[in-house]
């Protein structure tokens, strides 16, 4: 049973910095790309960025510069770094999956789905 479990969510001020980390397991997930989608409060759910399985990554235009996704293989884990956080930041992040190697920012290209986690960035 594939499981992507959420971590390190939390409530943060203007200007803050988080570290979210996604640990997956059933399988191995070295080969697939990997994504973060967000979803604030009566809105949709948004792409965040995503990073592929030789490392490629791609950012919504909204985070570039401030969030970092990154992969370590061996532990079948990815984290996104977000840096200098802004109220409009405050939502749930969702940890994804896909069965394929290339990157989307389409939510229905990615099977596997965390529970998500809360971030909270108050102004």
């Amino acid at each position: 049973q594939v499981q992507l479990v959420e971590s390190g969510g939390g409530l943060v001020q203007a200007g803050g910095s988080l570290r979210l980390s996604c640990a997956a397991s059933g399988r191995t997930f070295g080969s697939y790309a990997m994504g973060w989608f967000r979803q604030a409060p009566g809105k949709e759910r948004e792409f965040v960025t995503a990073i592929s399985g030789s490392g490629a990554t791609v950012y919504v235009d909204s985070v570039r510069g401030r969030f970092t996704i990154s992969r370590d293989n061996a532990k079948n884990t990815v984290s996104l770094e977000m840096n200098d956080l802004k109220p409009e930041d405050t939502a749930v992040y969702y940890c994804t999956s896909r069965t394929s190697s290339s990157i989307s920012s389409r939510a229905e290209s990615y099977p596997y789905w965390g529970q998500g986690t809360q971030v909270t960035v108050s102004s």
